[in-house]
């Protein structure tokens, strides 16, 4: 029987192209074997507010620091340390964000599972004193008789602005401190006429300098020295299961604050100015240099005991604590001590 020429050439065609295939298959097989890629991690952050004066972890998300250490990072505003502690109790965090006080008020209340303590980003407080004009010469005395919108008892802002009342020698019954205002909404109170004097982060200070509603006089983080103002912490329990997720996220924070120590506020400000889009660059980076000049951000972030003590001091003494608390207990400085310089 003859054989039809074009069926035989059809068919090994056919056979050529399965085989070159099944090569190709197995080529990229054994790629994917030899280099897997590597799933990133959800973490999610729940940050006590969003402000410039976070700068390093914002450079660490924009840099990407967090996902080259495998860690897929959702970023969620908690508006208040006591809602981000909430957060973090109830499992809605991973990780949270806030000042340290927090955990020390979780940890007196008896709870098993308490938040610990295991990096320090900033090293004095944020916020600044905004008056209606101008004082050149500015001094703590001028606050008796005034009105001030302060922040929440017991919160940081506000133990920290006690802390300089009493450092100069000023009682608290020597001025009104109005704290019936939500949090993030004293500036807009102070634009409305409430208050003579107001406490204020950034860019909310700035803010009311450019609408020409106040006027900044004095740096609470100058005023108050270094103070441990601001800490990352997990439950108890999931730094215990998850000493991983920790130190990844640990090294891509000391990556982001390497780079605020090394870089202008120039070059900081267009890093993080995707997450202020509405924001102008040079407002941020007026705030960064403000932040920069006073010295606020660690260059590592070991949350130190002196640092601690000192922290507990204030809290006692604006009496929301009785007696002091374990440093050991409160503060794992493991993960930031392997990766500080």
């Amino acid at each position: 029987m003859k054989k039809n020429p074009r069926k035989a050439v059809s068919l090994l065609l056919t056979i050529i192209t399965l085989f070159s295939t099944i090569l190709i298959m197995t080529g990229c097989g054994q790629k994917n074997a030899d280099a897997p890629v590597k799933e990133k991690t959800p973490v999610i952050l729940n940050e006590v507010a969003h402000s410039i004066f976070y700068a390093p972890m914002y450079v660490a998300i924009e840099e990407g620091y967090f996902a080259r250490e495998g860690i897929d990072l959702e970023l969620v505003t908690g508006y208040g340390a006591d809602k981000t502690m909430t957060a973090l109790l109830t499992g809605e965090a991973d990780i949270g964000f806030m000042g340290a006080e927090s955990t020390l008020y979780t940890y007196a209340e008896g709870n098993t599972d308490y938040a610990v303590n295991f990096a320090q980003l900033t090293q004095r407080a944020g916020n600044f004193l905004v008056a209606r004009e101008p004082i050149e010469d500015f001094t703590w005395e001028m606050l008796k008789g005034k009105n001030v919108l302060g922040g929440r008892a017991g919160g940081m802002p506000e133990m920290v602005f006690e802390y300089i009342l009493s450092q100069n020698n000023i009682n608290k019954s020597d001025l009104t401190i109005d704290q019936s205002i939500d949090f993030g909404s004293t500036a807009a109170a102070f634009s409305g006429g409430q208050g003579d004097f107001t406490l204020e982060f950034e860019p909310h200070a700035t803010a009311l300098e450019e609408k020409g509603d106040g006027y900044v006089v004095a740096s609470l983080g100058e005023a108050s020295g270094y103070v441990p103002y601001t800490s990352f912490s997990a439950k108890k329990s999931f730094m215990e299961a998850n000493p991983d997720i920790i130190s990844a996220f640990t090294k891509a924070l000391q990556k982001g604050m390497e780079y605020c120590d090394t870089h202008t506020p120039a070059e900081i400000s267009k890093v993080i100015k995707p997450q202020f889009p509405e924001t102008d660059l040079s407002t941020i980076e007026t705030i960064v240099s403000r932040y920069a000049t006073q010295d606020t951000w660690k260059t590592d972030l070991v949350f130190t005991e002196d640092a601690f003590l000192l922290l507990e001091n204030i809290l006692m003494d604006a009496g929301e604590l009785q007696s002091p608390l374990p440093y050991e207990d409160l503060v794992n400085t493991t993960f930031a001590e392997q990766v500080a310089n």
